[in-house]
């Protein structure tokens, strides 16, 4: 079962919804992980706590950014013939894994 223009539409707008969420929360990481002036009054733990804090966010702001970077890249391909099939095993990815992953191009067995 191929998808149907409803299905494409669906997802393009799923995946436009999910580029705006990851940028707005990629922009808010960016915010997070900005120094912390040594001038600020802040303890010793409280400093450790917000260094610690920090290298959390980098690595949150690390996964934003690649996700941002797949759904740059799958929006291009929601019309070329081979989406919605995995690019390792080529199965049809059932629907709603695709709307829950839309960056994802793989099917559940191929992305474990």
């Amino acid at each position: 079962m191929s998808m149907n223009e409803n299905d494409k539409t669906e997802i393009t707008k799923r995946i436009v919804d999910e580029l705006k969420k990851t940028q707005e929360a990629i922009a808010d990481y960016k915010e997070s992980t900005k120094p912390i002036s040594p001038e600020n009054a802040i303890g010793r733990v409280s400093r450790m706590d917000a260094i610690n804090n920090k290298s959390v966010v980098e690595a949150a702001l690390r996964k934003a950014e690649e996700k941002l970077s797949k759904l740059k890249l799958v929006l291009g391909k929601v019309e070329e013939p081979e989406f919605g099939f995995c690019m390792r095993c080529g199965k049809e990815i059932p629907l709603g894994r695709i709307l829950l992953m839309p960056q994802s191009r793989k099917c559940v067995g191929c992305a474990q």
